[in-house]
């Protein structure tokens, strides 16, 4: 069973900075573009951030200029830098990677809270 493994969530005020990492085995992440969503109860997962395996990104609009995906192709692991947080961006965010191989594979981390309050 393949495992993502995210870690970095936490509680946070209104205008703070949280980094969230994922962890992938190597044979996964070196074929996959590599992605974060968030979801918050009662509504769908929705894409924040996806980071290609040649470095192309691409963001929600109600994140750009404030989170940045990165991606360590020599630890397999991508990056999720969030600034300026506000309690809109309160969810759990999941690590996704993608590939396709006659069919899209995807595999999701477990899951981290992320909490904007004072």
């Amino acid at each position: 069973q393949v495992q993502l493994v995210e870690s970095g969530g936490g509680l946070v005020q209104p205008g703070g900075s949280l980094r969230l990492s994922c962890a992938a085995p190597e044979n996964i992440f070196r074929m996959s573009a590599m992605g974060w969503y968030r979801q918050v109860p009662g509504k769908e997962r929705d894409l924040v951030a996806r980071i290609t395996r040649d470095g192309t990104t691409n963001y929600a609009d109600s994140v750009k200029g404030r989170f940045t995906i990165s991606r360590d192709n020599a630890t397999n692991t991508v990056y999720l830098q969030m600034n300026s947080l506000n309690p809109e961006d309160t969810a759990v965010y999941y690590c996704n990677a993608q590939f396709r191989v006659l069919r899209t594979y995807d595999y999701w981390g477990q899951g981290s809270q992320v909490t904007v309050s004072s």
